[in-house]
């Protein structure tokens, strides 16, 4: 089966929700393309002396409500196509939860584990420098993504503060960390938000977490969080999907155990008291929570049939396709979409940005305390929604937020 593109998803996704909202059609017509978006190729000088040149995006989908927000990703397989995609769903995300952001996304062409520390550092520089005309605290603040991490932010905001006349921008990137203007609480807020709609989710299902079982996909910084946060909600998650392989065990995984041991080791696979299993008996595993945190197109209507899980929450950007989604929802899966669920990062990259524009920082507990209120809050504003248009979680989350991107966009006279 050919693979359906993240972007030909994404558009669908706001096609299905503009008939539903009966949208303006010029309005339709904006949201269906990123207003501006950026090809970079840029030389690296590599350990060996020799200059690679390295292929970047970045695309900025929406601003009626306010500056682009979104990730960097270092990956081998990034496109123009999936950046695109990726912009809009962090604009329809920021919507959900009420941010004062359009959604943007950038990536470069790049296998991050092929390179040095000093290869690195000079990509993550050479990168945010060929972008900086586009970038800024009030213009477009990206954040870590795939393969990128605070390290790397924290050399993107010196790039751009020695571009822009040596003067200090913390508030250009999220993400960062703390002793640069990094908010606490940041690198486990996406795991962290991802649980809160599990527990919103389960309580409107009747649900007991403490007599829970889950199996998580992807045990990268949003799936290992999401993984420790549900073992301490008292869920036992029975099984584990990496890139290497899965494991799985009736009897529970501890989570803190195992991400010492992939520390240690470098994989899961060899994870002791477990057996392996299959892409395919993985999906189709008795569980009552799945938690792909992987990347896109992970759901397919090849597996989505064999799912038995009574609550699929989506860690990662993207990861069921449409034809999937109308399978989920004939077996009565409550599916917790993705630009709810894994909206717990921007969340707090949104506090870090403020904290960075008012030059005062918050407590630990204050930022877990306002994102825990906001998720909640998205939740039930979402779940009502379902209710009053009888349809599921993603259709209703995408038609609130595009509501709101279409208030704007009329007031400021677009369409």
């Amino acid at each position: 089966m050919e693979e359906i593109s993240p972007l030909a998803v994404a558009r669908r996704q706001l096609d299905m929700a503009a008939e539903k909202l009966n949208l303006d059609p010029n309005i339709h017509a904006i949201l269906r393309e990123p207003a501006r978006v950026m090809e970079v190729n840029f030389p690296v000088r590599m350990d060996d002396g020799s200059v690679r040149v390295f292929k970047g995006y970045r695309a900025q989908h929406n601003n009626a409500i306010g500056p682009a927000k979104g990730g960097i990703r270092f990956h081998p397989q990034v496109t123009l196509e999936e950046v695109k995609a990726l912009s809009m769903w962090m604009t329809f995300k920021c919507g959900v939860l009420g941010l004062p952001y359009g959604g943007g996304k950038g990536g470069v062409v790049v296998d991050p584990r092929t390179l040095s520390k000093g290869e690195l550092e000079r990509l993550s520089r050479a990168y945010i420098s060929a972008i900086s005309p586009i970038i800024g605290p009030e213009q477009d603040i990206p954040a870590p993504d795939v393969n990128t991490n605070p390290q790397i932010m924290a050399w993107m905001m010196d790039e751009f503060s020695k571009v822009k006349g040596g003067v200090t921008y913390p508030g250009v990137v999220t993400g960062k960390p703390i002793i640069v203007g990094g908010s606490l609480g940041r690198s486990e807020a996406t795991g962290r938000g991802c649980v809160i709609i599990i527990r919103e989710a389960a309580k409107r299902l009747g649900i007991d977490l403490t007599k829970a079982t889950a199996v998580i996909q992807g045990l990268g910084n949003v799936g290992g969080a999401t993984a420790r946060f549900l073992a301490r909600e008292g869920v036992k998650i029975i099984a584990i999907l990496e890139i290497d392989g899965g494991i799985y065990n009736e009897n529970g995984i501890d989570p803190e155990d195992l991400l010492a041991y992939r520390e240690k080791t470098g994989t899961i696979t060899t994870y002791p008291g477990c057996r392996p299993i299959s892409n395919e008996d993985f999906f189709a595993l008795e569980c009552d929570i799945l938690v792909p945190a992987a990347l896109e197109n992970q759901i397919t209507p090849a597996n989505a049939p064999g799912i038995k899980a009574k609550i699929l929450a989506e860690a990662a950007n993207g990861p069921t396709t449409p034809e999937a989604d109308e399978i989920l929802a004939e077996k009565g899966v409550f599916l917790t979409p993705d630009i709810l669920t894994n909206a717990g990062g921007v969340t707090v990259s949104y506090f870090e940005w403020v904290q960075n524009i008012m030059h005062y920082y918050w407590t630990v507990d204050e930022v877990n305390a306002r994102l825990e209120q906001m998720m909640v809050e998205a939740f039930a504003c979402i779940y009502r929604m379902s209710q009053e248009y009888k349809v599921g979680m993603r259709m209703a989350a995408y038609m609130y937020s595009i509501s709101r991107l279409a208030e704007a966009i009329k007031v400021r006279g677009w369409a």
